[in-house]
């Protein structure tokens, strides 16, 4: 029988392409999301089930089935709406949590960040302390610690990954790459920040690789996972490598002030996920890029 998975948060970008993956690896898929999805991010053959989950009765009333996995990507975008950004990935989480405890699930997969870290000190490892600085770092390691809580006292089979930078086709023009390419591909000027943080970038394929090898190995089982490509690079260079494969774009350095919350370099330690789960990227950053470069040009 084919199996069946719910995934909360799917009309966005990752959850988009995890659904998608999903599907074609012949997974029943139901989504679930406070929004309809976009057209470029509609899936024929996904089941849409239209919920708040910071509401406990409306995930009461619209999740009667049962499923065999839960992947939870859901939680407010705005992340300066204080409120809206605890409410949705705290509140959400727990509520998710809470009603798929009674449950016999395989596996609860909570999509976080590496904001839990704050001002930890890079390359960041699961076992250091985590001191989020931003409202969204708070608000999903308060999720991560229901999680840790749920899975001691009744054995909650959760598996956390703490994400970094992710890109690729069809990401919205909200985030910096997209933002790069756009403005590349119709050499037009655009303010950036200085260029000289260093970030870890992860193309989407190699997420939706990592998700699944949590769905399918037992060891992923109360697990806390970093997931990027553990190889920092400075946004300057991003931008020139986008400039070149585009031919155009004028980046305006500076006009964008750093966030008091950022590091200047972030990265994750990836050593325990290709240990455990036998994960590594396989998509260097100069692939990943031209492929999702030439998703735009068509787009």
């Amino acid at each position: 029988m084919k199996k069946k998975i719910l995934v909360s948060g799917g009309t966005g970008f990752i959850g988009f392409h995890i659904s998608q993956k999903l599907i074609e690896s012949n997974y029943l898929v139901s989504i679930l999301s406070s929004k309809k999805p976009s057209k470029i991010r509609y899936l024929k053959k996904a089941k849409y089930i239209k919920c708040d989950v910071t509401k406990k009765k409306n995930i009461q009333k619209k999740l009667i089935n049962n499923y065999d996995y839960v992947i939870n990507l859901a939680g407010y975008v705005n992340h300066l709406e204080k409120k809206k950004t605890l409410s949705s990935h705290f509140n959400g989480c727990k509520n998710l949590a809470d009603h798929f405890v009674k449950k016999k699930i395989k596996r609860f997969i909570q999509i976080s960040s590496g904001a839990e870290y704050g001002k930890e000190k890079s390359p960041q490892n699961e076992n250091i302390k985590c001191k989020p600085k931003s409202n969204y770092g708070r608000a999903k390691f308060l999720a991560t610690k229901y999680l840790l809580s749920l899975g001691k006292k009744k054995k909650f089979p959760f598996t956390i990954l703490r994400l970094y930078q992710v890109y690729g086709p069809k990401q919205d023009y909200n985030r910096f790459i997209p933002i790069a390419i756009r403005n590349s591909l119709d050499n037009k000027k655009f303010n950036t920040s200085s260029g000289e943080q260093k970030r870890d970038f992860l193309y989407i394929d190699d997420v939706v690789d990592a998700v699944r090898k949590c769905l399918i190995n037992k060891k992923s089982k109360g697990q806390i996972f970093n997931l990027g490509c553990g190889k920092p690079i400075k946004l300057k260079t991003v931008l020139s490598v986008i400039k070149k494969i585009c031919k155009g774009g004028q980046p305006t350095f500076g006009k964008i002030q750093l966030r008091k919350e950022e590091n200047l370099i972030t990265y994750p330690n990836i050593y325990k996920i290709k240990k455990i789960l036998r994960w590594k990227p396989k998509y260097s950053f100069y692939s990943g890029l031209k492929k999702t470069i030439k998703f735009y040009e068509k787009n």
